[in-house]
């Protein structure tokens, strides 16, 4: 863990689950975290908790191009540099295409997709400017299959994978390393937002027997940030082991 203290690292969707269990794993390994989420008051609970030296909060809704671009220049002006930026925010609307449910597709667009895409069109200038700099995108084991139901959440998280194996080329004369982590079922609130109904009791049971900590999270992006600069840790996939598909 020698590479992560002193790092700052700038984590989406922080207020619970991924982002929050990765900032106390990433704290006690020497690292300063600033979190962003829309719940003011849980970043803020988490920052008491994890220290005021070593967090910075921010109101934060990662469909906001604009929000977006202010959390990642207030973890600069903060701490005077940012070097890791993992874009975690997300949300899971399973349902069968004939739900139509069209307000829940447009909504996994724009954070899923459009949430990364702002996350990295607000660091990139930064990690240019500075010749270094770690992406870790967060997709899902959906990213790497398609099932019954699951049809648009696979296509975001397809979507995570490619404009980050595309970043992974592009960056590479500014000494910028990219990560996709790709989780299977995690104890986290995400199956909270599966609304539809007979949809959301299955995910929820299914979450409930299978669902490993989220501290299994923050152990992939410790792994990854931890490496030596000459090392990219391009992409992580894993489950739970009793997780079948």
């Amino acid at each position: 863990m020698e590479n992560v203290s002193g790092k700052i690292v700038a984590i989406t969707g922080a207020s619970s689950g991924l982002g929050a269990e990765t900032a106390r794993q990433l704290v006690a390994a020497g690292a300063k975290v600033v979190l962003g989420a829309r719940r003011l008051d849980r970043l803020q609970a988490l920052a008491d908790e994890l220290g005021a030296a070593n967090v910075a909060v921010f109101a934060l809704d990662v469909t906001d191009r604009d929000q977006v671009r202010a959390f990642i220049d207030f973890a600069v002006t903060t701490f005077g540099r940012v070097d890791v930026v993992i874009n975690n925010a997300g949300i899971m609307p399973l349902a069968p295409l004939d739900m139509a449910r069209l307000d829940e597709w447009d909504q996994a667009i724009d954070v899923n997709i459009k949430g990364v895409l702002w996350g990295i069109a607000a660091a990139l200038p930064h990690f240019q400017a500075q010749k270094s700099g770690h992406f870790i995108n967060v997709s899902s084991v959906a990213g790497h299959t398609v099932r019954q139901g699951n049809a648009v959440y696979a296509a975001t998280k397809h979507a995570v994978r490619v404009i980050s194996e595309g970043l992974r080329q592009e960056v590479k004369a500014y000494n910028i390393r990219t990560t996709i982590i790709s989780p299977g079922a995690v104890d986290t609130e995400l199956p909270a937002s599966v609304k539809a109904p007979g949809v959301a009791e299955g995910i929820a049971g299914f979450y409930e027997k299978l669902a490993i900590p989220a501290s299994s999270f923050g152990r992939c992006v410790l792994f990854a940030i931890s490496q030596p600069a000459d090392m990219d840790v391009n992409e992580i996939l894993y489950r739970p082991t009793a997780q079948e598909g």
